[in-house]
């Protein structure tokens, strides 16, 4: 048997009945397998090697363009992500591996400046914008040059059901609460850094029941999805109430209502300006989103060329476009 085969085999003997085995992978284009890999470390790793993941890097999380070093960026909270989603996974049977294919891949359609560019973007695009329907098209028709990645069905509909839907696969499910448990708790820790919390302002009930500390938190909602099980992955309701009620506090007081939010008009305004000038100067775009233009249609080029940016490409275009430069006549 190849390597692959024995971890084929490996996953019949050990994964549990609600487990995706990597051998169910459905690809649009069939390939000849891997002597090395599964289907679903393949998919992993054409992610982790792409354009869009690499970029995720100067990415906005929650505070725009942060000055200091330990402020998460949708990199580092993709990793956090599968980090999480992985130790689930091994705990209850699921499918490692799927796991974190979905995970590495969730956010990867995420625009520049966070929500507040999916906002601009989903006001002015005729077909709107979602980050996680737009992550869909990056591995589907954008990556190698527009070739795509040709990805297992598992993982892309993982990828899309990642925000607020339920997932075909177990696996994707559970990537959906490791999201929520990723960022409800690095956004506490940023925002107390970032002197938009004290520590004392979260609700005590809800310390109490998850923690006071971040690890402590994440330590008893991963327990509690464990310990709910594999077949419906889910929270056991206290420790789902506790959360929800902590994302209800985040969102008042840290998403919608604090000092990180203040630049948020002048994002927008930004995507929304370049967004313009694109539609009007097709000319301008890079070959490979004019040949989507010629493909699909203008918006569509536009809307994946913005929405891949990063959050310093955006600001440098908007520059080189609207700002007026000196005249060195030295």
């Amino acid at each position: 048997m190849t390597i692959r085969e024995t971890l084929e085999q490996n996953e019949h003997t050990y994964l549990c009945e609600y487990a995706c085995h990597s051998t169910d992978a459905v690809r649009r284009h069939t390939e000849e397998p891997c002597p090395f890999r599964t289907d679903f470390q393949r998919d992993r790793d054409r992610i982790l090697h792409s354009g869009a993941f690499r970029r995720l890097k100067r990415k906005t999380q929650v505070f725009l363009s942060p000055i200091g070093d330990h402020y998460r960026t949708r990199l580092t909270h993709t990793l956090e992500v599968a980090q999480i989603a992985r130790t689930m996974a091994r705990a209850l049977r699921l499918n490692e591996d799927l796991a974190e294919a979905i995970a590495l891949g969730h956010d990867l359609g995420h625009s520049p400046f966070g929500h507040a560019g999916e906002a601009a973007l989903n006001s002015i695009c005729p077909f709107g914008y979602k980050h996680y329907i737009q992550s869909v098209r990056v591995v589907h028709y954008i990556e190698k040059d527009g070739k795509g990645l040709n990805l297992s069905m598992q993982v892309k509909n993982g990828i899309a059901c990642h925000t607020n839907r339920i997932a075909t696969t177990e696996e994707g499910n559970l990537v959906r609460l490791a999201d929520r448990i990723a960022y409800i708790n690095h956004d506490i820790d940023d925002a107390i850094r970032g002197g938009i919390l004290r520590k004392e302002d979260l609700p005590k009930e809800c310390v109490e029941i998850l923690g006071d500390t971040k690890s402590k938190r994440i330590t008893t909602m991963i327990g509690s999805v464990i310990r709910h099980g594999p077949q419906n992955v889910g929270m056991e309701p206290t420790i789902q109430s506790a959360h929800d009620q902590l994302h209800t506090f985040l969102r008042e007081n840290v998403y919608t209502n604090s000092a990180a939010k203040m630049d948020e008009p002048k994002a927008k305004d930004l995507i929304i300006r370049l967004y313009d000038y694109y539609i009007h100067n097709l000319d301008k775009l890079p070959v490979e989103y004019k040949h989507i233009a010629e493909r699909m249609n203008n918006h569509r080029a536009v809307c994946d060329y913005i929405a891949g940016m990063s959050d310093d490409y955006a600001i440098w275009m908007y520059e080189k476009i609207f700002i007026p430069r000196s005249w060195d006549v030295r």
